[in-house]
């Protein structure tokens, strides 16, 4: 467990724990290569829901963020709001491209194309 037995660390201490801990290792680097390699590194290997909660946290102040994760931030991938990535009849019906169930497109032919 961690160093306080008795606290449960939230997914809010452990997203701004990952991030001081990518910004701790680019540290090292020169300043712009730094700020660049934390937000290649969060583009690269967060997925969505992580980057909107960092953008959340963010936007509401900097959370005890490393001052590297705050300047990297413009440069990270800021995800689309939850409502506009949902499929289906939650969005509205066809998704834009008319491929896939959403469209009425079968499954069927999926599987045995890829036999």
């Amino acid at each position: 467990m961690s160093h306080d037995e008795g606290h449960i660390m939230s997914t809010s201490e452990k997203l701004v724990r990952m991030a001081n801990q990518i910004a701790a290792f680019f540290h090292s680097k020169p300043r712009e290569e730094g700020i660049a390699g934390v937000a290649e590194h969060i583009n690269k290997f967060w997925e969505p829901r992580m980057r909107r909660q960092l953008f959340e946290m963010l936007d509401n102040g900097d959370e005890g963020f490393n001052e590297l994760v705050i300047a990297a931030a413009p440069r990270i991938k800021r995800p689309t709001a939850p409502e506009a990535a949902r499929f289906g009849a939650d969005a509205g019906g066809v998704v834009s491209g008319g491929k896939g169930p959403g469209a009425g497109e079968s499954n069927t032919g999926i599987a045995a194309s890829q036999k």
